[in-house]
């Protein structure tokens, strides 16, 4: 699991330390960011001291109206073990009672020139993609006309060498043996290459290989959303595989579903080929033309005619 500091924060968007260095790698463990004005005012029974705190020109311009005593008395509660950090924006001056109060349990307090609102944002956008839920999947990812396509399979089943044939016919590898997947939302889940390994495709005989040399840049991209879960076994004579196409399999990776298709796998079967087309028709699928419901209503039809001309 990815862990996020105030110290990453400081690197991320160039803040200034103004007290409480000491705190820097206290862990920020949610995305939420929480303006603490209502604190401020002396209401702390629901205060997220967990949050990173947010203070702007609104938050500060009322402090400055309070007595000294109940600027102490606050600032020493907005300050706990367990804040991650404070950020001043608009490159305000941060209050001594705020600076003494942070420096006593160590928590960070950060400065940046950027206004507050925008801040937050960035901030939370940053936060989110971080803190995201992740996980890895051995498979192969590739876009395939703009449809992300998760290639998975036993090893050795050909999940590589189906990859290098797409990527010749034109798409584009994202991550080969093991892809990295982040849950950004739910039901959006977004693929990458671990870095160790980016761009490189390995075919058994012949090794590894890199296709970004190979077939230039246009053939591989960092990143792609997963919509699709293609899955390569081998032809099992005793199985009934779906031949219409009207079941829709599902698989669940962190707390997203997405499409699943088992392909059989046998010698003379062009697998890049099936799969482009899979990807083409999934595509269709989502405009609203799915060719096996169709096919289904003209059967159903058909029937519906026969059994008429029959009463006649």
């Amino acid at each position: 699991m990815v862990k996020v500091t105030a110290n990453d924060l400081i690197e991320e968007f160039k803040l200034e330390i103004l007290a409480g260095e000491e705190g820097i790698y206290r862990l920020i463990s949610t995305s939420d960011i929480s303006r603490p004005g209502i604190e401020i005012a002396g209401y702390f029974n629901f205060y997220p001291a967990k949050r990173l705190q947010l203070l702007g020109r609104t938050e500060l311009t009322f402090l400055q109206h309070l007595q000294s005593h109940e600027k102490e008395e606050r600032m020493q509660k907005l300050c706990t073990y367990d804040t991650p950090g404070i950020v001043i924006t608009r490159g305000m001056d941060a209050p001594q009672e705020l600076l003494d109060a942070a420096e006593k349990v160590g928590v960070p307090i950060l400065r940046s020139q950027i206004p507050t609102t925008r801040l937050s944002s960035s901030i939370t956008t940053y936060l989110e993609s971080q803190l995201a839920p992740t996980t890895a999947v051995h498979g192969v990812l590739v876009d395939i006309y703009g449809i992300g396509v998760l290639i998975t399979g036993n090893s050795g089943v050909g999940k590589s060498e189906t990859a290098l044939d797409l990527v010749r016919r034109g798409h584009r590898l994202v991550a080969d043996d093991s892809v990295e997947i982040r849950q950004d939302t739910e039901g959006t889940l977004i693929g990458r290459s671990p870095e160790l390994i980016q761009h490189l495709l390995e075919i058994r005989g012949l090794g590894i290989i890199n296709v970004m040399t190979l077939f230039g840049a246009g053939a591989v991209r960092p990143f792609k959303r997963i919509v699709l879960c293609v899955n390569l076994e081998l032809w099992d004579q005793k199985k009934a595989y779906d031949r219409l196409g009207l079941e829709e399999e599902k698989m669940k990776i962190i707390d997203s579903e997405i499409t699943k298709l088992t392909v059989p796998v046998r010698p003379g079967r062009n697998l890049a080929v099936i799969i482009e087309v899979a990807a083409m028709n999934f595509r269709l699928k989502r405009l609203g033309f799915d060719a096996a419901q169709e096919f289904s209503q003209r059967l159903s039809t058909v029937i519906e005619e026969g059994d008429h001309d029959d009463l006649q």
